[in-house]
């Protein structure tokens, strides 16, 4: 199928490309430094800024499924673009047309299924206190996917490492037993899943390694 991925310069993005032109994907990738992508022949790229919604609907037009691992990093002023090409993924697929949206966010974004767990609520409760501008976005990220009217799933992440990709990912909700670690070859390997199976639809799974 025809996938566009939006983040897939970062770790776990570029992991994501990559798995999905081994199995076969068309991929369309939305990048600010198109260098830092690797050249295939089913990979093609569009440059632009995260509030560039032409070009953000450029990248969406034609495919099947747009997946974004779009995320927080450490300077703040990457931030509020996040929100914004957010808001324009939306708009472009209810403009062209495509309905599956995968997006990746973390714990901070609640779900009706979780129930207490105190080290993720601890967490949560420090990254509000300590890092708000970041914590403010994934909320509102959330928000937007899920009233976006489109065939969603946030998939919910931990603390990311550089493990290898298992067999098995534990996807659960909130206050389940599991470990609190995910590797971001797991974390691709499930977005990616996610682009042609529909068992969490309209549903914010939490993964981990185990």
């Amino acid at each position: 199928m025809r996938i566009t991925v939006f983040g897939g310069t970062g770790p776990t993005g570029l992991l994501l490309v990559q798995q999905a032109l081994t199995q076969g994907h068309d991929v369309v990738a939305y990048a600010r430094t198109p260098s830092k992508l690797p050249r295939h022949e089913r990979l093609s790229v569009v440059e632009g800024q995260l509030d560039d919604a032409d070009k953000v609907a450029a990248a969406v037009a034609g495919s099947e499924a747009v997946l974004s691992v779009l995320g927080p990093g450490t300077k703040a002023a990457d931030v509020p673009p996040l929100v914004t090409g957010t808001r324009s993924i939306v708009a472009a697929m209810r403009e062209h047309g495509v309905r599956r949206l995968v997006a990746t966010g973390t714990p901070s974004i609640n779900d009706d299924a979780d129930s207490k767990d105190w080290k993720i609520g601890l967490l949560v409760k420090l990254i509000s206190r300590f890092q708000p501008v970041a914590y403010d976005a994934i909320v509102t990220i959330g928000n937007i996917v899920r009233e976006s009217r489109l065939d969603w799933t946030i998939v919910r992440l931990p603390f990311l490492s550089n493990g290898p990709h298992t067999d098995r990912i534990n996807a659960r909700r909130v206050g389940e037993k599991g470990s609190l670690r995910l590797s971001r070859a797991n974390a691709a390997a499930f977005v990616l899943q996610q682009a042609t199976d529909t068992t969490y639809l309209h549903k914010a799974p939490f993964i981990t390694d185990k």
